[in-house]
């Protein structure tokens, strides 16, 4: 069946960039940091490529929400094989009620059969931002998904749960949060690094609104603690026990 995707992604630090806090305590330092294409957002612009390759028809957008400099991420996309993308420039960092609005404005005057997230954002977990979208466009969504086939009119989607599986049944169009599983994010080829310079990447603002959220202030975790040897053997069992009960509360 060929099927129009889109996909929606995010530009987050490196997970090997080691992250400072700004002077202003409120957001990340960018200085010296990598960033890159959220990877569950990999899974997802993967899948839309392999279902495109298995109908041989079909289109693939990228698109995000961000500054100037998410152009960059986009471009990764385009480089795995997408077709065209779509920067909604926003000024600010918005949070992701505000990020699933711009997305929704934007998506809801296209053509589509799918529209795909990673499950969550490394850079802040949130979780939400593909079935806050799914919601406002009005649209069925399954989250957490490792695979999925498309016939008929319908998408049937295993889910990754608690303890198992599930398998659910959602009728296009409808909106999935990819997590690992059966796609394996591919490289860009060289070729296709190059091709990705010549594709459309339209940009135009972010129809985001008031962000519903603030961030107050960031810090770093507190220092551990060295640790403490109680003594040996038998002999240090009292006293251990001791302090799993009366100091670390855990007993």
């Amino acid at each position: 069946m060929r099927v129009k995707s889109i996909v929606c992604v995010k530009r987050v630090p490196d997970t090997e960039a080691r992250v400072r806090i700004a002077g202003d305590e409120k957001s990340v330092d960018a200085a010296g940091i990598k960033f890159v294409l959220n990877p569950y957002d990999e899974f997802a612009v993967e899948a839309a490529l392999k279902h495109k390759e298995a109908a041989g028809a079909g289109s693939v957008t990228v698109m995000t929400v961000g500054g100037a400099e998410s152009a960059e991420t986009l471009r990764t996309g385009l480089a795995m094989g997408a077709d065209d993308a779509v920067l909604l420039k926003s000024d600010t960092k918005p949070e992701g009620l505000a990020a699933a609005r711009a997305l929704a404005e934007e998506i809801k005057g296209r053509e589509y059969d799918l529209v795909l997230f990673g499950m969550k954002a490394i850079d802040d977990d949130l979780q939400a931002v593909g079935p806050m979208t799914a919601e406002l466009l009005g649209i069925p969504c399954a989250s957490a998904v490792t695979e999925f086939s498309v016939a008929d009119g319908k998408v049937t989607a295993n889910r990754e749960i608690e303890g198992g599986h599930e398998v659910v049944e959602l009728k296009i169009p409808c909106a999935l949060t990819l997590t690992k599983g059966a796609y394996e994010p591919r490289y860009a080829s060289l070729k296709g690094i190059m091709a990705a310079k010549k594709k459309p990447l339209e940009q135009k603002d972010a129809a985001a609104g008031d962000s519903g959220v603030q961030v107050r202030k960031l810090s770093y975790p507190a220092e551990r603690q060295a640790g403490r040897i109680v003594g040996e053997g038998a002999d240090a069992v009292p006293a251990l026990l001791r302090l799993l009960r009366e100091e670390a509360k855990v007993i």
